[in-house]
C-alpha cells in the first residue's frame, strides 16, 4: 500500500490521552454532502468505526453547480440567512463521540453543518471533524468548531482534497492509527530552504492546473517516506484585499506519479 501525505495534525501525545476516550464508547457520523464527495469519506469511516450514521439534510437543497452554490451560500450570508434543516433522526444526546464531516465552503464547514453546529447540546463530548475541500480549510474549520462547541473535546481531524478521493481510504487507515496511538512516528519536515529551479517545477506540476493562483513558492523543506518525497513549500501571494501574504502549500510526490499538492495552510 502505497504511504501518502495525509492532512492530520494530531499530535501523539493528544492521540495517546484521548485514545481511550474513542475506545468502546457510542458513536455517530454525521455529516452533510452536497456532491456525494463528503458523502464517500463519512462512510469510509463508519465501516471503519461501525458507528451509526446519518446525513444532515438541507430543507432547501444546495442542488445547483459550485457557481450558482456559491452565489446562493454567499447571498443567504450576506443577508443573515440560516440555512434551515431538516430533524435528524438519530438522538445526539445518546452518542459519546460524534465525527462531524462537511465540504469547507469559504474556509470554513457549510452553511447546513453551521446549522446543525449551532443547535446540538454536545456538551461534554469527543467531537471528530472531517471534511472534503478544493485546496484547504481543515484547520480554520477546526477552530470555528472550537468557538461554537463549548465544552468538548475537539480532535485536530482529517482532511482531504475532493481531488484525490481516490487516496482517503489509505489515508483514514493512517488516521485512526494516529488517534489510537499506534501509527509509525514520521521524520520532520527538513529546515526552509531557498527553492531551486527542479522544486519549482515540481510546485508548478502539482498547482498549474488549480483553477485559482497559489502564489510562487520561495522556500521549501521535505521528508521522505518510503520513497515518497512530501514537500512542505512557503508562497507569497497576494490576499484579496490586495495584500502581500504568504501560505503554506503541502505537496506529495510518490514513484512515478505525477505530483500533487494536498493542502493550502492560509
Amino acid at each position: 500500500m502505497k504511504k501518502i501525505m495525509i492532512t492530520l495534525a494530531t499530535s501523539a501525545i493528544l492521540a495517546t490521552s484521548n485514545a481511550a476516550k474513542i475506545q468502546d464508547t457510542k458513536s455517530l457520523v454525521v455529516y452533510y454532502s452536497q456532491t456525494g464527495v463528503t458523502e464517500t469519506v463519512a462512510k469510509l469511516i463508519q465501516e471503519k468505526t461501525h458507528a451509526d450514521i446519518e446525513a444532515i439534510i438541507a430543507e432547501n437543497p444546495y442542488d445547483g453547480d459550485f457557481n450558482a452554490t456559491i452565489q446562493r451560500s454567499m447571498k443567504e450570508r450576506e443577508a443573515g440567512i440560516e440555512c434551515k434543516i431538516k430533524p435528524l433522526h438519530k438522538d445526539i444526546s445518546k452518542y459519546d463521540t460524534i465525527y462531524i464531516g462537511y465540504p469547507i465552503w469559504y474556509g470554513t464547514y457549510a452553511p447546513p453543518v453551521a446549522t446543525f453546529v449551532k443547535n446540538i447540546n454536545a456538551e461534554g463530548k469527543v467531537i471528530i471533524p472531517f471534511c472534503t475541500f478544493g485546496s484547504g480549510g481543515l484547520e480554520t474549520s477546526i477552530a470555528d468548531l472550537k468557538k461554537n462547541l463549548k465544552n468538548t473535546t475537539i480532535l485536530d481531524g482529517y482532511g482531504i482534497r475532493t481531488a484525490r478521493i481516490d487516496k482517503a481510504s489509505a489515508e483514514i487507515n493512517f488516521f485512526f492509527e494516529t488517534l489510537n496511538g499506534t501509527a509509525p512516528k514520521r521524520p520532520e519536515f527538513s529546515e526552509q530552504k531557498p527553492v531551486k529551479q527542479e522544486e519549482k517545477a515540481i510546485f508548478q506540476q502539482a498547482c498549474g492546473n488549480y483553477p485559482m493562483p497559489l502564489g510562487s513558492p520561495v522556500s521549501v523543506g521535505s521528508r521522505t517516506i518510503n520513497k515518497t518525497i512530501e514537500y512542505k513549500f512557503t508562497a507569497e501571494t497576494i490576499s484579496p484585499d490586495g495584500t502581500p501574504t504568504t501560505s503554506t502549500i503541502y505537496v506529495v510526490k510518490e514513484p512515478n506519479e505525477t505530483p500533487e499538492f494536498t493542502k493550502v495552510v492560509r
